[in-house]
């Protein structure tokens, strides 16, 4: 169990660095007006996005469910629990929206300030500080 739980955790880094990335690249990819820039940040994070975040998730979804098989019963019973898939609802619901967005950058279609992203980028901030409590402290 120790070692599905590390794994789950290392899984959770990856995850959190690449939605903590990907909106900073698009903070700097809605200033370019140069065309070698603007490609170059549709790289950036398309590679982003599919190479490491989305199959961090994965695994961090997957080693959840992991971990949630060895005591089911008891997790279904703890309201810190309900609280903590809330939010994480909300991490998957962040992703699948920076998905799109990059879909956006990707056909030249972003209408979004860099002020709008720089906010957006606090966003997985605030979902996480939100997890590790529930998780750690488990108030209720």
């Amino acid at each position: 169990m120790l070692w599905v739980k590390a794994f789950h955790i290392i899984a959770i880094v990856c995850w959190f660095a690449a939605l903590f990335y990907l909106p900073r690249l698009f903070v700097y990819h809605s200033q370019t007006k140069d065309s070698i820039g603007i490609e170059r940040f549709k790289v950036m994070e398309r590679k982003l996005f599919r190479g490491i975040a989305t199959p961090s998730m994965i695994a961090t979804l997957a080693l959840g469910g992991w971990l949630l098989s060895y005591n089911l019963q008891g997790y279904m019973q703890s309201g810190w629990f309900h609280a903590k898939l809330t939010f994480v609802i909300g991490v998957i619901a962040y992703h699948i929206y920076c998905g799109e967005l990059l879909k956006t950058f990707a056909r030249d279609e972003n209408h979004k300030g860099h002020v709008f992203y720089r906010w957006f980028n606090e966003l997985p901030v605030l979902l996480l500080v939100g997890i590790v409590i529930l998780v750690v402290v488990k108030p209720f």
